[in-house]
């Protein structure tokens, strides 16, 4: 029996997982031309929200606000302001951060828009101007074809969050206070290119280690400063040709890049105004490791299995062995069905499968061993961040759906089923599941004020939740040393947001 292609199992609208009240109307925290598009992306879980945010003053729906847990959670992700004029993807929407503040047993809540150059002239016309991933492009718009939206990673530097975006564009600086936009971060006026997300700071030094990539020569940059002490570097790495890195490595004394076969065709994108990602089986996947402050000389790669690796666990150096935890992908492509039209290429590429995964680089023999430490399907890493470059211990990570072409629309969309504590010691894992119809986020380790900073998981573990059950957006504080009992605190957001991507945790101390 033939199979039902994937487009004719799409609902023919999504206006049943719209945000609506309890009797059926709109709510008034969506924009009014979503009821004008039928995306998967832009509806339920997914939907944006209007405009900017303040609430002093959160609703702790149980427990009690921990007195020794005191910082910032914030998330970046998408959210798109003005009705898409070409095809959109999940990954177009502005960039916006959600934060909420903790300190002195309380909590409250801040959104805002980063603003970027694209984002301000697009709010001078009131209208879309920039394509998105899925084109069709226009080569003549300033900057990039793509509207660099910075709406994917967050990281915080020399007292100011940095806001960047996954295919390497202008890091924008931002007032941790008030998340206001301070305009383009430029590194002391030393900057002169785009910088990647998932670049590092390393917690001991005080390093900015980062990398960017584009599709002209050189094919990626490396890079380290510290403002601390002045030191300045960058690196042209020689790569075969365009390739599309997501993350990298860093351990006491080098740095680890990315080189995977997962890549587009520039000329394509230039000639025929479509960017097509494909994975290549048939070529390795590359690791070069780069002393911290080393030359392009210095650089060795290391061949591994096919793969793609968006995100790192950590990495760190045990004699003369760089180890490098991550999750792995065997088909980064998904399934693909090209002859069900964009839209369900686009679902069908989401559903992805992932494991967590260990390389070995052998500094001495140059030789790589590898192998699977947990065939969950885990992404979305984070660590305490103290640690970071350093042996650890615990990984807390988001458990994805295992997902068909027969399962509905959120089931194929990126949502997060439940949280996962890993101990790469033992392989033992801790979880909590979100339930039915509510997705988590990234979730953030923050250390207990006071607390022994030896100790890795002696602190609390931060995440937003959203549903679909009731459209309410929560904020979730678990003990990290027992995830498994589930949140000791659960505050209610005042509104409803979408999912986002990535988030960091910075303590009071160091915004201080």
């Amino acid at each position: 029996m033939s199979q039902m292609p994937l487009a004719e199992k799409l609902p023919i609208t999504f206006k049943n997982i719209h945000v609506t009240t309890p009797d059926g109307e709109p709510t008034p925290d969506v924009p009014s031309w979503i009821w004008e598009v039928d995306h998967p992306y832009l509806h339920g879980l997914f939907a944006p929200v209007q405009g900017e945010f303040f609430s002093e003053s959160l609703e702790i729906e149980s427990g009690d606000l921990p007195s020794d847990l005191a910082g910032i959670y914030v998330v970046n992700g998408p959210n798109q302001r003005f009705k898409p004029w070409g095809r959109y993807h999940y990954y177009d929407g502005d960039g916006m951060l959600h934060a909420t503040y903790f300190g002195n047993g309380k909590a409250s809540y801040k959104s805002k828009w980063i603003r970027t150059e694209a984002f301000l002239e697009e709010e001078k016309q009131q209208r879309a101007i920039w394509p998105g991933l899925c084109g069709p492009f226009n080569h003549d718009l300033p900057g990039s074809p793509i509207k660099d939206n910075s709406n994917t990673d967050i990281i915080f530097y020399q007292g100011k969050l940095m806001s960047l975006w996954y295919l390497a564009g202008a890091p924008q600086a931002i007032d941790p206070i008030e998340l206001t936009t301070l305009g383009p971060e430029t590194l002391g006026n030393t900057l002169d290119h785009n910088l990647s997300a998932h670049s590092k700071v390393d917690p001991k030094t005080g390093d900015l280690i980062f990398f960017n990539y584009q599709d002209v020569k050189p094919y990626m940059t490396y890079g380290v400063a510290n403002a601390k002490d002045g030191r300045r570097l960058e690196v042209p790495i020689d790569l075969p040709g365009p390739r599309s890195p997501h993350d990298m490595g860093i351990t006491e004394n080098y740095s680890i890049l990315h080189d995977l076969p997962y890549f587009h065709d520039a000329e394509v994108l230039v000639r025929h105004k479509k960017r097509v990602v494909r994975f290549h089986p048939d070529i390795p996947a590359r690791f070069g490791v780069i002393p911290r402050y080393g030359k392009a000389e210095d650089l060795r790669w290391f061949e591994a299995s096919p793969c793609y690796v968006l995100h790192l666990v950590n990495c760190w150096e045990e004699g003369s062995t760089i180890v490098m935890i991550g999750c792995r992908q065997d088909n980064p492509g998904g399934n693909r069905d090209s002859e069900d039209g964009p839209l369900a290429s686009q679902l069908a590429e989401r559903r992805r499968t992932h494991s967590l995964y260990e390389w070995r680089l052998d500094l001495t023999t140059g030789k790589t061993s590898e192998r699977e430490l947990n065939t969950l399907n885990l992404e979305f890493p984070t660590i305490n961040t103290r640690f970071l470059g350093s042996r650890n211990r615990y990984s807390y990570l988001q458990l994805l759906p295992t997902c068909t072409s027969e399962d509905g629309v959120e089931g194929r969309c990126q949502t997060f089923d439940a949280l996962v504590k890993f101990d790469c010691e033992t392989g033992d894992v801790q979880r909590y599941d979100y339930g039915s119809g509510v997705s988590g986020s990234e979730s953030w380790f923050a250390p207990r004020m006071g607390g022994d900073a030896t100790c890795e998981d002696d602190g609390y573990v931060i995440t937003y939740t959203h549903s679909r059950n009731d459209w309410i957006s929560r904020c979730l504080v678990f003990d990290a040393k027992n995830i498994t009992q589930g949140p000791i605190t659960t505050i209610r957001m005042p509104r409803r947001f979408n999912i986002g991507f990535h988030g960091v945790w910075v303590d009071s101390e160091d915004i201080a």
